[in-house]
Formats: C-alpha cells, sequence, structure tokens
C-alpha cells in the first residue's frame, strides 16, 4: 500500500489575529496549496487533508486537487482533534504528517522522511526533531489514542524515542512555523527577497 500523507490545516491562527493559517497569501496563493504540493512532490500519491477554521472558504478559494477533505468541527481544542480525525479509518503502511504553516519544508524532507525505513521517523534539523512525521501502520493506534489537547503525536515520539528515527534534513528545509504576524512578515520578506523559507528562530 501506498503511504499517505496527512496535511494538519485546521488552526484559526488565534495569535495571527485568527487569521486561518491555511488561507495564508503564499506565492501568490493560499499557503494550503503550497503544503499540499510539498507532500505530493516529496511522494505522497494519496494526500488527506483536515480542514477546520473557515473550512467553507478554504474549499472555496484553495485548489485541493484530488485530496482527500476531513473537516474537523472541534478543531478548536487543538491539534489532537485534527490529528486523531486524520489517524481515523487509514488503510495505508503509514502515515505522512505535516504542518500546514511550516512553509519551509520541501519535497526534499518529505522524501528523506518516507525513504528513512523506520516505522517511526521525524525531519530533523541540526539534530532537533520537526517535520515531518512518519507513523507506521503499527503505531497508528496509539497515536491517534494519545493525540490530545496541543500534544499531536508528542506522546507517542516522547513514549518511543528509542524507536524514532531522525532524519537530517536541515540542508535541504528550514522547520519553523509561522504562528505570529513577525514571523508571516518576516516569511513574506523573504520570498519578495527571492527566497521562500524562514530562519528567524532556532528549531524546537
Amino acid at each position: 500500500m501506498e503511504p499517505l500523507g496527512l496535511l494538519l490545516a485546521a488552526g484559526g491562527g488565534r495569535r495571527l489575529g485568527n487569521r486561518p493559517k491555511a488561507l495564508l497569501p503564499y506565492r501568490g496563493r493560499p499557503m494550503i496549496e503550497h503544503a499540499l504540493g510539498v507532500l505530493r512532490a516529496g511522494g505522497c500519491a494519496r494526500v488527506r487533508v483536515v480542514l477546520g477554521a473557515a473550512a467553507a472558504e478554504v474549499l472555496r478559494t484553495a485548489e485541493l486537487g484530488d485530496a482527500e477533505v476531513l473537516v474537523n468541527e472541534d478543531w478548536a481544542s487543538g491539534m489532537g482533534s485534527s490529528l486523531r480525525l486524520g489517524l481515523t479509518d487509514v488503510d495505508a503502511d503509514g502515515v505522512l504528517v505535516g504542518l500546514v504553516d511550516t512553509p519551509g519544508v520541501t519535497p526534499e524532507a518529505v522524501a528523506r522522511v518516507l525513504k528513512s525505513g523506520a516505522d517511526l521517523a521525524a525531519a530533523s534539523y541540526a539534530g532537533e526533531r520537526g517535520h515531518p512525521v512518519w507513523i507506521g501502520a503499527r503505531y497508528l493506534a496509539e497515536a491517534r489514542a494519545g493525540a490530545v489537547g496541543d500534544a499531536g503525536a508528542r506522546a507517542l515520539l516522547r513514549t518511543h524515542a528509542g524507536e524514532l528515527r531522525l532524519v537530517e534534513c536541515g540542508d535541504v528545509a528550514t522547520p519553523n512555523d509561522v504562528d505570529t504576524p513577525e514571523q508571516f512578515a518576516a516569511l513574506s520578506q523573504l520570498h519578495h527577497q527571492g527566497r521562500g523559507e524562514l530562519r528567524d528562530k532556532p528549531p524546537g
């Protein structure tokens, strides 16, 4: 079975002035389109996306192609509810989890994590764990059960730290997310300068 790419794109952007991250303009289009394109170009032939805040507007304005779309009505409770929904009824060898607000993640980083050969893997940046994260089939039920609040897959990765393979991607991608107006402004400035990545804070 082919791996499933899972894009979490439900956040309402509270620290961005309640601007849903999926709809942030990036390279002239909604950021969600870029994130989906990265997963596809990196090797995820099948992609599932979880929407939440402003889902109707995202569906109306963004080109999502053949992505399977799920709408998380409980998106305000945190990322965990979106991950739980996204990991429901998965028919795949595993799931490659990406976030809509990490535009510095590249297809090369996605491909490296997919090709790691591990049951549990994550991109790392200067040795620090980041995204995307690969969750093999044997861990999916546990990941879903542990996805609460804003933790996402953190409990799973902590419990199985000994099995987690870190795949260094710092030479081909950057891990930084877009959480604040200042970070979004910095990203926009980099784009105007012909660069599409954000390096204004260390990975974490």
